[in-house]
């Protein structure tokens, strides 16, 4: 069963690391092959029964029975992909006005300039447009100052028309990033779209009678109940978290703070929350069951009160994941909570390790993208360490003793898993858990939930302060905990072959006493900490432009120096593409601290996330065109720009002639020149830092968004201009590319850095035809189509590589 279930797993797994799904042939084949393998494998153990039983035969029935699981894992996830990919928008109505008919499926999520919502469509005008079931629809106040509107009050289980534009599921692809795309995909989440100003916006009906909207609605009536209750009181996000599952209600810095001492996972609808809660009922019906039977009553008698009690832990689970949303982590351990109950009520719960894997098949049923989430593993691999370490042991320590074992496992056992997924470990988390843990699960959150469904408001208003005073008093040990120097481990991205050897380390030193040589585990582990991305060697420089969107963020490395280009666009009040791409991949890339950080100007698109990059990495010099980038660096938190956390220790221009040699590559600083960096009516555009790189096997001319002017400048000035290697100014809009400029730089490689269906509609047609042109024939890479862009020059030459063609996926 055990091994059964992992190779269902694995044939997951495989079909979801394929570029392309398999075809109906190949589908046939492997079913044959499975078929084959169950029959081999039954008649094998029929023969076995008659002959009496023979180790070899019994070891190659198992064999066969594996390969037939396997490959249904495969043909399994291969199917539900086909199913749900089939529900997609199509291409030729990406971009167009459609007027849609439907209810708002979710709780609307407001934000800085209007909200969002998910939508589930039931009419399509024109009818003959294909847009998915399932979409997620975002309402502007404002789209530009020609278009403004203004955003009606939506509400959950409402039936709208509206007309909107939809798009593909699209997110930026980076090394070491988050899968949006995939992340759509397990949600079931086919298209995103804007309302427009222009169509229709018309509330159809209040209410949709579904029991899935009402259940939203409802959600949405508690919301509203704490946003009353707990009005402007501090922490309220966090039950209101804890209770609806609603996690944006969370602030910025209260998710720093869950991060940085490893409880993160408690301040969402936790795998660990709803079996809480799944337990609280069982206990409650068990004791509840016991007295009745006391007392005579029939049906007591007649069902056993085990059986009794994992009927309500089962609804008790259903009740708390419907009432937070049916995320789908809580989905994951309602699964498995039922699994748990249908053994005990079957009596066959004797063996922890079979329950399991039963429940990791009907997850895998139910959701085959689960593999692609980390929850799954780091939910199922604690699951695995707690059975392993209090499991079989002869020893029967105590319940403080087992505990501590418990946390002492959670820290090694899944710090392999965690540094790869997330690039980082608390090691303040067992200390931070073992206090938070008992109490969010055992009193918070159940006070939260019951202060949620309390029909008196004076009695809600006791409880949910109760659960805010307990907040009020465990949230300033956790900040204090967050501000000690060494809280988190932060490093690279483990290599994958120190993987499995860190694994094996793992369950070696989490042995039980007498285990011999419990030491050599550490041994084992170390491969994983120690062992660093490969840098440059002398001479060669790697350049990477990275996926951001409409904006410019590039990584340059030598030897041992790195200078980021650029910093990407903000998002909104808290989100940047400095937090959200940049620093996670300059960590897992073992890139430590920036020698430079160069802001070619001050647009939102190139100095967007520079603050984010300076908060996080320590930044020996910021380098700009002019002088508004200074209040980057002074509007840094005191307490980020102390040695070994974040420190900008000079500040300097760009200026033409300048220039340095890193590890054997020269830089050379272009533009701007004197008059162009003093000109007050010189636009920022045109005041952008050209940088040149020049390696033994090819050149790199970074350009920002200079235009037209500054192209003629560079050219009058006899600039060494050519280059094998050219981000093309301005994204390639139509007011940079001049014929001349292209002429002159000649590159072999044009990357253009560009937003998927941005507004501006870069790169403009004539522009990306023109490196394409007469005596100029550059391979063209886009970010939007190609993701992350990356240049090895060295002495053999340039080698360039795609992500998103390096990690295709079916999705993508």
């Amino acid at each position: 069963m055990r091994l059964a279930a992992l190779a269902f797993a694995c044939g997951v797994w495989l079909l979801q690391s394929q570029a392309a799904l398999p075809s109906a042939v190949p589908c046939l084949a492997l079913g044959s092959l499975a078929v084959a393998s169950a029959a081999l494998a039954w008649f094998s153990g029929r023969w076995r029964f008659q002959a009496g039983g023979d180790t070899a035969l019994r070891t190659a029935r198992r064999g066969l029975v594996c390969v037939a699981v396997f490959i249904a894992g495969f043909l399994w996830a291969a199917g539900y992909a086909h199913w749900r990919l089939a529900d997609a928008l199509d291409p030729a109505w990406e971009g167009r006005d459609v007027t849609l008919t439907g209810v708002v499926a979710g709780l609307p999520q407001p934000f800085e300039r209007g909200a969002g919502f998910d939508f589930d469509v039931e009419r399509v005008d024109p009818y003959d447009a294909r847009v998915p079931r399932h979409i997620s629809l975002a309402w502007f106040n404002g789209l530009s100052p020609e278009e403004f509107q203004e955003v009606q009050p939506v509400r959950a289980g409402e039936r709208w028309r509206l007309t909107a534009r939809l798009r593909r599921p699209h997110g930026n692809a980076n090394p070491h990033g988050f899968d949006f795309e995939g992340w759509m995909l397990e949600n079931g989440t086919r298209a995103t779209g804007t309302v427009m100003p222009r169509g229709e916006h018309v509330r159809v009906d209040e209410r949709a009678l579904a029991p899935s909207y009402l259940l939203e609605r409802f959600r949405e009536v508690l919301r509203e109940r704490f946003w009353d209750l707990l009005a402007a009181k501090p922490y309220a996000g966090v039950l209101t978290a804890l209770a609806i599952g609603d996690q944006r209600a969370i602030d910025a810095d209260q998710w720093r703070i869950f991060a940085r001492t490893g409880v993160s996972h408690l301040m969402s609808i936790s795998g660990l929350h709803v079996t809480m809660v799944a337990g609280l009922f069982g206990t409650l019906v068990f004791f509840l069951w016991r007295r009745l039977a006391w007392r005579g009553r029939p049906l007591a008698l007649a069902l056993p009160a085990q059986k009794a009690a994992a009927i309500a832990s089962a609804f008790g689970a259903l009740a708390y994941c419907l009432l937070s949303g049916f995320a789908v982590p809580a989905q994951r351990t309602l699964y498995m909570v039922v699994v748990v109950a249908v053994a005990l009520w079957f009596g066959r719960i004797s063996s922890a390790s079979r329950v399991l894997a039963l429940a990791l098949v009907v997850v895998l049923l139910l959701d085959p993208w689960a593999v692609l989430s980390p929850g799954f593993w780091l939910s199922f691999g604690a699951v695995a360490l707690i059975f392993y370490v209090l499991t079989g042991r002869t020893a029967r320590p105590g319940w403080l003793a087992q505990w501590g074992a418990v946390q002492w496992a959670m820290t090694i056992g899944l710090a392999p898993a965690t540094l790869l997924l997330f690039g980082q470990v608390s090691l303040v988390s067992p200390i931070a858990n073992a206090v938070a843990i008992p109490l969010v699960s055992a009193v918070i959150t159940p006070l939260a939930l019951v202060g949620a469904v309390m029909p008196f408001d004076s009695v809600a208003s006791l409880l949910l302060g109760a659960a805010r005073w307990l907040l009020d008093g465990l949230m300033p040990f956790l900040a204090w905990l967050a501000r000690l120097d060494g809280a988190v481990w932060q490093q690279h991205a483990p290599a994958v072959w120190t993987l499995p050897l860190a694994m094996i380390g793992m369950l070696w030193l989490l042995a039980p006493r007498g285990f011999p040589a419990r030491s050599i585990g550490l041994v084992m582990l170390a491969p994983l900490y120690a062992v660093v991305p490969p840098a440059p060697a002398a001479g060669a420089v790697s350049v990477a432009a990275l996926d951001v969107g409409q904006g410019l963020a590039v990584v340059v490395r030598t030897q041992h120096h790195a200078l980021l280009y650029d910093a990407g666009p903000r998002f909104g009040a808290q989100a940047d593409s400095g937090s959200r791409i940049i620093v996670p991949y300059l960590r897992s890339e073992g890139i430590g601290a920036l020698d430079v950080l160069a802001v070619s100007h001050d647009d939102n698109d190139h100095s967007g996330g520079a603050q984010s990059v300076m908060a996080a990495v320590p930044t020996a010099l910021l380098v700009s065109s002019v002088d508004a980038l200074d209040e980057l660096a002074d509007a840094l938190p005191p307490d980020t720009r102390t040695p070994g956390k974040s420190l900008v220790a000079w500040r300097a221009r760009c200026k033409a002639g300048q220039s340095w040699t890193w590890d054997g590559v020269r830089f050379s600083w272009l533009y701007p020149d004197e008059p162009e960096l003093r000109a007050p009516w010189i636009a920022t555009n045109e005041r952008s830092c050209v940088l040149r790189i020049d390696a033994a096997g090819g050149s790199a001319l970074l350009t920002g968004d200079i235009e037209k002017g500054a192209e003629r400048n560079l050219l009058a000035r006899h600039a060494p201009l050519a280059a094998d290697i050219l981000l093309v100014p301005h994204h390639g809009s139509g007011t940079s590319s001049t014929p001349e400029f292209v002429a002159a730089v000649s590159p072999r490689h044009a990357v253009f850095t560009v937003g998927y269906r941005n507004r501006f509609g870069h790169p403009r047609a004539d522009i990306w035809a023109r490196y394409d042109a007469g005596a100029v024939h550059a391979q063209r890479w886009r970010s939007d189509r190609d993701g992350e862009v990356s240049f090895d020059i060295d002495a053999n030459g340039i080698q360039a590589r795609a992500w998103r063609e390096e990690a295709a996926r079916y999705w993508k």
